[in-house]
């Protein structure tokens, strides 16, 4: 669990200081090893607020969730919306997530 974070936090790192769009899967780690979107971090739901606060990922950054079906990921969106995250966004289950984000790069 603590590689697949580290992994996850290095991906971001990479990304320079001034990242825009983080993309982060809110299953368990397990799940986010089974398969995710390319790119994404694993944060679990739950821990969305505290995950997002160790990985440099700020208020003005655009944070794009996904997890199986949409519905942990809406979770996290109320969890960050009630923080004051105003660009974060649901993208809904992996399968629309993959989706989405390939139309965008």
């Amino acid at each position: 669990m603590k590689t697949l974070l580290i992994s996850g936090l290095l991906a971001l790192a990479t990304l320079g200081a001034h990242a825009k769009d983080v993309v982060v899967d809110v299953r368990t780690p397990q799940e986010y090893a089974a398969g995710h979107v390319e790119g994404a971090i694993n944060i679990e739901h739950g821990a969305i607020a505290q995950g997002l606060a160790k990985a440099g990922v700020t208020k003005d950054d655009k944070v794009l969730l996904y997890c199986q079906s949409g519905v942990l990921s809406g979770k996290a969106l109320n969890t960050l919306k009630d923080l004051g995250f105003t660009k974060a966004e649901n993208v809904g289950g992996i399968a629309q997530a993959r989706k989405i984000l390939a139309t965008t790069k």
